[in-house]
């Protein structure tokens, strides 16, 4: 190795150390993605939620369900109120008729989502916004009981409520909208509303961004996540779902898991680019002459030829046709599944039926190996219309 390719390996060493030493120092970017899932410590996942349900509900169970609804309430004795929290929630009909029948027997079920699949209630959406400036969102409970303060939300999102409410079945249970600097109301609408049904209730709610770990640890805005989650039954199991979530957890291969471990991804690239350069610089010198070897010959079909020479020499003529009719008898016994040990008027009927032949032929096949079985000596011709017959059946 000459001297000016050790100064290349050389800078090329400095440059690679000092890019790794960028990369593992570098602040990491926070991850704004949507998770809602309960072991998620990112802004937007629910980890906070996880750990304060057990103090907001001390004498309630609270299970994670992480099978979906279909197969979870196929028990019709399962009982409780049932969470769902994520930006879309997508039930099918059959699904959802589960769900209605769970809350028909006297359960609820509370959905905070931007957009869920729900065509029985005819519940619409609308969005709200505003592009004034100096205008911001704000989250309201309408009961009188609860706090009446206005809670806000600083991040870009999806604000929207329910166009029309039945009051016939429907209370309406927050509110959402926007105010001016001056703390006026501009613009408002229902985004949280208890929906009757037979001898349970529905909760729809709209921004599932305030169960996130981001809106529960600012300010006071834990009190307007205690106040929507006031409404539910103490007195019967929680049921968390962990099932529809965006960020739903699970390592699909371990090479998945690597690259996503900042550790093992670097300890990967470091392997992978030491082989290459091994490769490169010492390939050459160990690489040897791979010697040439011929193939195994396949002597079956000079084997075949021997033995039949030693039997034809020896004018074993009876010997060859016992084997051909074995043979024949065994093809009968794997292609048919017929039973051979029998050879009567009803097995002749099977294998005619089976192979398409017919009775005669058959019957003939078989009534000339039974004359050469009974004979001392077998000639070449009867030999030779054997192996004929036998042909002629496998043929058809």
């Amino acid at each position: 190795m000459d001297k000016k390719t050790k100064i290349y390996i050389g800078l090329f060493i400095v440059l690679f150390v000092g890019f790794i030493y960028v990369e593992l120092t570098k602040p990491q970017p926070i991850n704004w993605y949507p998770s809602y899932v309960a072991t998620h410590k990112v802004p937007y996942g629910t980890y906070v939620l996880d750990q304060s349900m057990p103090q907001l509900f001390k004498s309630t169970k609270i299970t994670h369900v992480d099978q979906p609804p279909y197969t979870f309430l196929s028990d019709t004795t399962v009982n409780g109120t049932y969470i769902f929290i994520n930006n879309v929630i997508n039930f099918g009909e059959e699904e959802f008729d589960k769900i209605k029948a769970f809350v028909a027997r006297g359960n609820d079920v509370f959905i905070s989502t931007h957009g869920v699949t729900i065509k029985d209630f005819s519940l619409e959406t609308k969005a709200i916004s505003s592009l004034a400036f100096g205008q911001h969102p704000f989250f309201k409970l309408i009961n009188p009981q609860l706090s009446q303060k206005h809670y806000t939300f600083d991040r870009n999102f999806y604000n929207s409520s329910f166009v029309e409410v039945d009051t016939t079945r429907t209370m309406a249970l927050g509110k959402t909208g926007y105010t001016n600097k001056e703390g006026s109301v501009v613009i408002e609408g229902i985004n949280f509303i208890k929906y009757r049904y037979e001898k349970g209730n529905f909760f729809f709610h709209t921004f599932p961004e305030a169960f996130t770990n981001y809106y529960l640890l600012k300010g006071e805005n834990s009190n307007y996540v205690s106040g929507l989650l006031s409404y539910i039954n103490t007195e019967k199991p929680i049921l968390m779902d962990a099932y529809y979530k965006d960020g739903k957890a699970g390592i699909q291969s371990e090479m998945y898991y690597i690259l996503n471990t900042k550790s093992f991804k670097w300890a990967y690239y470091l392997t992978i680019t030491g082989l290459l350069l091994f490769v490169v610089f010492n390939g050459k010198r160990t690489q040897r002459i791979i010697p040439i070897r011929t193939p195994v010959k396949n002597q079956s079909l000079e084997f075949t030829r021997t033995v039949a020479n030693m039997y034809f020499e020896k004018s074993a003529n009876k010997a060859m046709a016992i084997h051909k009719m074995n043979y024949f008898l065994n093809f009968i016994r794997t292609k048919y599944h017929l039973a051979t040990g029998r050879m009567d008027e009803r097995f002749f009927q099977q294998v005619a039926a089976k192979s398409g032949c017919s009775l005669e032929e058959v019957q003939t096949l078989f009534d000339l190996y039974e004359t050469i079985e009974n004979k001392e000596q077998v000639t070449k011709e009867e030999l030779l219309k054997l192996n004929q017959h036998i042909d002629k059946f496998k043929k058809q």
